[in-house]
């Protein structure tokens, strides 16, 4: 079925994707679906794979092909019958959705479709199952290189420049250029995939969408991220937006330029995050002391200041001070443009007792510890998603 939103506020009715670019604050206006004839249903069947298919694919879910797991479900390495190798997401109970809600869903996602997106092929719903079937990505996840010291020099400044900016313009695919507003919720070196030439691939976008997170609303009970990569009114209050996917993108920058995972600073003495790593250093006027020592002099000591003082920009603790992400690809790769200064970034962070805490709104958050709603914190622990 397809269908047409109808704008009570405004008196608009239109196509999802006219309404978006008639209407880019959407999210703050009063609207309903209505469906309508149409051909989704054919896009959906021609999505569909049957379970004996993906049970044949994965030798049955083999523990030999399971190449990752996480908070929605495990990812398998599979063949299909005519030879096409895929990544197989079997989703745990965290879809909640009915079957219908689900496969309309999935058609959604499926079309999205962006050089610097991992595809998603199709999916499986049968017996309790619900499956997802994206392309192969052979070459691991940006973890795996990034965090790895004897790995860490395959990715040289360059290389680590291309990926910086990719997954910008994947974002400015999935925030601005697509037909739906999609949020990621979920960004961090894990969902970075690259390909046999290193080309790098978003994973996991549209999850929120699929396992029935509604994007089209401000504040959730049900939060959906990896602490240190979520904002602090995310991670704290449930509240969410566009802004939120780039301050996981600002956490992202800092750790590709230094090669050090965030939660490597946990309860250590040294710094409490890397963005407080990264301010100190920043204020001092040491910002290349955060350059990862893999690289070596093999770069331009202007164009990694820039890229830090960006990836500060990015994780501002009032979302309105950060940029769209749009206006982040811009200053990436336009160096005539000149930059805000940076306040001091929020620092979200895990407590010894594993609750979060943010140290620029602790005070705010006791004040309402009291009255704030009960969320359920689904923290993703995957190494290697879909590839």
């Amino acid at each position: 079925m397809r269908q047409t939103i109808v704008d009570v506020k405004n008196g608009m009715r239109t196509s999802p994707a006219e309404y978006v670019h008639a209407s880019p604050n959407y999210q703050d206006a009063f609207w309903v679906l209505v469906p309508l004839g149409g051909n989704e249903f054919s896009l959906v069947e021609s999505l569909q794979l049957d379970l004996h298919s993906i049970i044949a694919a994965t030798c049955n879910f083999s523990e030999g092909n399971k190449i990752g797991e996480g908070g929605f479900g495990s990812v398998y390495k599979g063949t299909l019958h005519d030879g096409q190798m895929v990544a197989i997401k079997r989703l745990s109970e965290s879809s909640r959705q009915g079957l219908k809600e689900f496969r309309n869903e999935v058609a959604v996602v499926a079309k999205l479709q962006h050089g610097n997106l991992v595809r998603l092929l199709g999916f499986c719903a049968e017996e309790e199952e619900k499956i997802l079937v994206y392309e192969f990505v052979p070459n691991k996840s940006l973890d795996y290189f990034l965090f790895d010291r004897e790995k860490q020099g395959q990715l040289d400044w360059l290389m680590r420049c291309k990926i910086i900016r990719g997954i910008a313009r994947g974002l400015l695919y999935l925030h601005e250029d697509s037909r739906l507003r999609i949020m990621h919720h979920d960004l961090k070196a894990s969902k970075v995939l690259l390909d046999e030439d290193m080309n790098l691939k978003i994973a996991d976008f549209g999850m929120a969408r699929i396992c029935g997170v509604n994007q089209s609303r401000g504040n959730t009970r049900r939060i959906v991220g990896t602490y240190g990569y979520m904002s602090p009114k995310y991670a704290l209050l449930g509240d969410f937006s566009i802004k939120s996917d780039v301050y996981s993108y600002g956490v992202l920058i800092l750790e590709i330029i230094s090669g050090k995972k965030n939660s490597s600073f946990y309860q250590s003495d040294y710094a409490e995050s890397i963005l407080s790593y990264a301010w100190r250093l920043w204020t001092d006027g040491r910002p290349l002391e955060l350059t990862d020592q893999a690289l070596g002099k093999s770069f331009h000591q202007n164009e990694v200041t820039r890229y830090i003082h960006v990836g500060l920009f990015c994780v501002q603790e009032d979302p309105a001070d950060r940029p769209m992400i749009g206006t982040v690809l811009h200053m990436l790769t336009n160096f005539s443009v000149l930059l805000p200064i940076p306040k001091r970034p929020a620092f979200c962070v895990r407590s010894r007792t594993g609750q979060s805490t943010s140290e620029l709104g602790r005070e705010a958050v006791q004040s309402s510890s009291k009255s704030m709603p009960s969320s359920v914190n689904e923290v993703s622990i995957t190494e290697l998603y879909p590839r």
